[in-house]
């Protein structure tokens, strides 16, 4: 078989981040943080070398040769490091493509066909002999440290294809077997618990089969050589950015070579594929840390704020939250609500957003989710007059939807009973009594877009807050509806596609409503976690982090949420005590809590007393000023709440101007002093001016804060604070 490369003209210099060595077929991808390398050997198979800390050039790296056979039980095929293998030949390990043909051939054998090489982005295109074809497509952010990688399959055969297995790619450490997986973990309410273990032989799989990221894991991983901690070690790390039924395989084979393989989920999974059709997994996100855990998120936190978020870095700051949900639940009405809007606002609240109940019949949960009209019995004078209120004290208006769901006790289900997931001859399972609609089908899609594009067109609505408040179930369509991409009608294969097809519909909402409404915020919610990726956060502002509320647990579902994402997107509400544990704490200690993100306050206003507005007041003034170092500098754990009895986090700005540092403290034993706490990422030769809460402050140097640190006076019970440090000129 003869290897033809086809390479995009362009001049190679020692600047350029992606390059080629034709000589020994070598493609390397630098980073500032990070080299990786691929090649392809004598089969004709792309093959990866190397990936991990910075090397500065090829010279270390021969040409990409296959590994031998050890034995007819270890075939070449199952321990060469192949970058994207098919399901074919002698190979037993996950592959990255899986497909039937129509003439029930289910082999498939990737050969390096054709390279498109820029030095920031690469096109490897891969062929079988028989029709099968994929590009895998590459991007890197130099300054970053982030590779980007994902495929697309395309059809280039005669006959249909049915593909059951799409990854995106495949990452590998270097050979070893002493390696460690951090993920999260959790449920509802419950969300983002780090897990940490080693990494066994055989494989471990990480997954949501529930249509959306999940509460359960998150689409992340992080693996270290067993030594690595917050700020010392080496960790390579991944996201995929996709918002529904996701996958990793995280493997350790026989021969002692670690390798996550992600992509869509295999299970339930079909996508037909007619000749001249594609498929585009999703972007598989990797990077390498030579400065442990904490540095690893950092990488991820940049990459969020400056590549992916809307706006990128010139997304505004989160702005100071108010939601009426607590205060009210469903009763909702024009004086109740301009009520508390005059509350929020004398707090300082920059941005007003009205909860659930304000549309359709939609008196409680049994009925109206469908019915995007406003409920004329609670608002008679429709919107205007309150969303003009809370205008005229100085808040934008933001408004709760859930346009995926739908009650049976509604308008819409009642003219569209087929519009929801379903199996025809089976029952319709109604979790928090309501249904799902497939947003796979073009109407579905098109009403979503047209009702709440209606919303922000009549409107002055500045922000929706997007709930989907269940997980998919009967996940199928009517075999009489067309399936997207086959002109006819559906099979159960086909309606398969409904995984794929809805999640690429939500998206498309999404672009298209802030396309034609620019100023137009979304926050992502789903029952609190279950909708965080890097794939939603394309198209969203920030996410609500998890229903629990209550500010002790936060702090480790905080945790666990910025191992991967970044605090400027972290919605934390401070709500009223007591609360989900039956726990009191202190109000300063729940807005400090609050304060490491987005700070929203979710608390019944209406049975606040004089002190704690005077005490809300103060923490939303302290937050306005230290906001643009917690929700876009580099964040430092410093203390983890699953290792003792204090939590503390610090922010230092971009610039290093300054520095904030959150601390709190669980419990009083004995009339111990808390441990003194060591700062990070200081410049140790400047000197800083320490405020302290209440204003009391200190000069130290930088060096004195990192190595000497600080002893703060957290006495008793839930005790926090916070220290603001401003580097003198």
């Amino acid at each position: 078989m003869r290897l033809v490369i086809l390479l995009a003209a362009f001049a190679v210099s020692v600047s350029a981040q992606i390059t080629y060595q034709a000589e020994r077929h070598l493609i390397t991808f630098q980073t500032a943080s990070s080299t990786m390398v691929l090649g392809v050997n004598e089969r004709h198979e792309l093959q990866t070398l190397y990936w991990g800390a910075p090397v500065p050039g090829t010279i270390d790296f021969g040409e990409a040769h296959s590994t031998p056979d050890r034995s007819s039980f270890d075939p070449s095929q199952t321990r060469t490091r192949e970058e994207f293998p098919g399901w074919g030949g002698a190979r037993y390990y996950e592959p990255a493509v899986k497909i039937t043909r129509a003439d029930g051939d289910r082999d498939v054998v990737l050969k390096v066909r054709a390279m498109n090489i820029t030095p920031t982005a690469a096109k490897i295109g891969l062929e079988d002999k028989d029709g099968v074809a994929v590009d895998l497509l590459y991007r890197i952010w130099p300054e970053l440290g982030i590779i980007e990688k994902h495929s697309v399959i395309r059809n280039a055969g005669k006959q249909n294809i049915n593909v059951e297995s799409a990854q995106s790619g495949v990452w590998y450490m270097p050979p070893g077997d002493n390696y460690r997986l951090t993920y999260v973990s959790g449920r509802w309410a419950a969300e983002d618990q780090i897990s940490r273990e080693p990494v066994h032989p055989g494989a471990k799989v990480l997954e949501s089969r529930r249509g959306n990221t999940s509460h359960n894991a998150n689409p992340w991983f992080m693996i270290d050589d067993s030594h690595a901690t917050e700020e010392t070690g080496r960790v390579w790390f991944g996201a995929l950015a996709w918002s529904g039924n996701w996958r990793l395989s995280i493997e350790q084979t026989p021969y002692n070579q670690v390798r996550v393989t992600g992509g869509f989920n295999t299970f339930d999974f079909a996508y037909t594929l007619l000749p001249g059709m594609s498929l585009e997994t999703p972007a598989f996100y990797g990077g390498y840390s030579g400065q442990g855990f904490g540095e690893a998120s950092r990488m991820l936190h940049r990459l969020e704020r400056e590549e992916i978020l809307p706006g990128g870095v010139k997304s505004r700051l989160r702005p100071v939250l108010y939601n009426s949900w607590e205060a009210t639940t469903f009763h909702v009405d024009e004086p109740g609500q301009k009520a508390l809007a005059a509350k929020a606002a004398s707090l300082g609240v920059e941005l007003f957003v009205m909860d659930d109940g304000w549309f359709g019949k939609r008196n409680n949960d049994h009925a109206g989710l469908g019915d995007w009209f406003v409920n004329k019995a609670k608002f008679p004078n429709d919107l205007q007059p309150l969303i003009g209120e809370v205008n005229r004290l100085g808040m934008d208006f933001g408004l709760w939807v859930e346009p995926e769901m739908v009650n049976p006790d509604s308008d819409l289900y009642r003219a569209h009973p087929d519009w929801v997931l379903n199996f025809p001859n089976r029952p319709r399972s109604e979790l928090r009594n309501q249904l799902v609609l497939n947003l796979a089908l073009p109407d579905v899609r098109d009403f979503i877009l047209d009702a709440l594009d209606r919303l922000a067109t009549t409107y002055n609505i500045k922000y929706f807050k997007w709930d989907m408040n269940r997980s998919f179930s009967e996940p199928g369509w009517d075999s009489a509806s067309p399936v997207v991409g086959l002109k006819m009608p559906g099979t159960p294969d086909d309606q398969k596609k409904v995984w794929v097809e809805y999640v690429r519909n939500y998206y498309d909402i999404l672009q298209k409503l802030r396309a034609k409404h620019p100023k137009l915020e979304i926050e992502s919610c789903s029952g609190g976690g279950a909708r965080i990726d890097l794939g939603v956060l394309k198209y969203v502002d920030e996410v609500w982090t998890s229903d629990n509320t209550e500010a002790f647990d936060r702090l480790r579902i905080q945790e666990g949420f910025s191992y991967a994402y970044a605090p400027k997107i972290m919605s934390s509400w401070v709500t009223d005590v007591p609360n989900m544990n039956g726990r009191s704490t202190p109000l300063q200690y729940r807005f400090l809590v609050a304060m490491q993100g987005a700070l929203g306050i979710g608390a019944n206003l209406n049975k606040w007393a004089d002190a704690d507005f005077t005490v809300a007041k103060s923490m939303v003034a302290l937050d306005k000023q230290i906001r643009p170092t917690v929700q876009t500098g580099n964040l430092y754990r410093l203390m983890s709440p699953r290792d003792g009895d204090v939590t503390a986090n610090e922010y230092v700005a971009q610039d290093g101007k300054q520095a904030v540092l959150f601390a709190f403290r669980h419990s009083q034993e004995y009339d111990l002093p808390a441990p003194t706490i060591y700062l990070e990422g200081l410049d140790s030769r400047a000197t800083y001016t320490v405020t302290y809460l209440g204003d009391r402050t200190e000069q130290h140097t930088g060096a004195y804060l990192m190595h000497n640190g600080l002893d703060l006076n957290l006495k008793g019970d839930y005790a926090s604070t916070v220290v603001v440090l401003n580097r003198d000129h």
